[in-house]
């Protein structure tokens, strides 16, 4: 066998996509200088964690770090997926984290996928298991993932900083993905969300749903969230309380907007932060602001909110030679790092137009043709 080349990367940023990409296109990399300058150099937790999560659903594939953790190197394997897998997400990053790249991997598996994760549910800092079925899941569908065998189920939430949640992920194989043209935005005729709490009164809850309703319903009528009160064994270790709400519209887009309140988490160096010692923020005032967060994120336009366009310029870059057409708002600097990310490992350049009549931007890609070579044709 040949000497491997690996692709030279530097930083910490963005190693999730990168994982990904360089897995999906089969590229070597070998990255460098991971927070070399900080006084906790090296890879988290969280990115070991994910690491180790690439090991268990890829068969074949080489992890190489070095004792400080500011550099190593990646040969992906083969997709493999498979059943009953069971994976622990720690608890210094949210289940969210984990679950964009794990979803998109699944779909390029060999077998499907079923996996149960452990850790935090919701946080304030990714994207909660409620959006992401809100969400994500029908944005894959709209690239021609099937509903049959994708799913997601909370068996139990957990906040931080102890977590103790769990869900259940099944994807399906899927042959390739379908190019979209899809630029039409619609307009909002419903408004659904979740308030979860675990550990506290129900009636934190309650507050919440009458505060976000206060805001909506003087705009639609059509405002349903629902409460979901947790107990128990599935309240998780640490108490808490969170909304996450969608805006859909007449032509079927999910604008999400999700946040969690609860004590502090972990820092890198085990301690627990000051927020150990303050009060939780009111239950309505966190209602409140996160329906004015929605309609902001709605303001902005576009076919996804900002946190999903990430996720939806990469879905279309990894479709069949085709051209694919989807429109957003302002370009959120996590969809511009996709953007270089893409073309870097896919060598896929977007074209962006701005859109001056309604502030929004439409973006085309003719899709880089990726098969699922290694499915199983029944």
């Amino acid at each position: 066998m040949g000497k491997t080349t690996y692709k030279r990367l530097k930083g910490s940023q963005s190693m999730r996509q990168r994982l990904l990409l360089a897995t999906l296109s089969s590229t070597p990399i070998l990255i460098e200088d991971i927070r070399a300058d900080e006084m906790l150099p090296g890879l988290r937790p969280h990115e070991i964690s994910l690491l180790r999560l690439y090991e268990k659903v890829t068969d074949d594939c080489v992890i190489e770090i070095n004792e400080t953790g500011t550099k190593f190197k990646y040969k992906p394997g083969i997709v493999m997926g498979g059943r009953n897998l069971v994976h622990d997400c720690g608890v210094t990053r949210s289940i969210g984290y984990f679950l964009e790249p794990l979803v998109v991997l699944g779909l390029f598996a060999k077998k499907p996928l079923s996996i149960r994760l452990k850790g935090i549910t919701n946080d304030s800092k990714d994207p909660s298991i409620d959006t992401f079925l809100s969400t994500t899941l029908p944005l894959l569908k709209r690239f021609g993932v099937p509903s049959e065998g994708l799913v997601l189920k909370i068996e139990s939430r957990g906040v931080p900083p102890r977590g103790g949640g769990e869900v259940l992920l099944s994807v399906p194989v899927i042959q390739c993905l379908t190019a979209v043209n899809w630029i039409d935005e619609g307009m909002v005729n419903r408004i659904r969300g979740v308030a979860f709490t675990t550990r506290v009164g129900v009636q934190h809850g309650n507050e919440m749903i009458y505060a976000a309703r206060g805001i909506f319903n003087r705009l639609l009528p059509d405002v349903f969230i629902f409460s979901d009160h947790k107990t128990g064994p599935q309240a998780g270790n640490s108490p808490g309380y969170g909304i996450s709400l969608v805006a859909e519209t007449t032509s079927k887009c999910c604008i999400s907007a999700d946040t969690t309140i609860s004590y502090g988490r972990q820092d890198e160096a085990g301690e627990f932060e000051e927020e150990e010692k303050k009060e939780l923020a009111p239950a309505a005032d966190v209602g409140e602001q996160l329906a004015s967060v929605l309609l902001e994120e709605i303001k902005h336009g576009g076919v996804v909110d900002s946190t999903h366009q990430g996720l939806l310029f990469l879905l279309c870059a990894l479709c069949p030679e085709d051209v694919s057409k989807v429109r957003v708002g302002m370009l959120s600097p996590y969809g511009i790092e996709t953007l270089r990310n893409i073309k870097d490992f896919l060598g896929i350049v977007f074209s962006i137009n701005a859109d001056p009549s309604t502030g929004t931007v439409i973006l085309k890609c003719l899709g880089c043709g990726l098969k699922n070579l290694s499915r199983k044709v029944s």
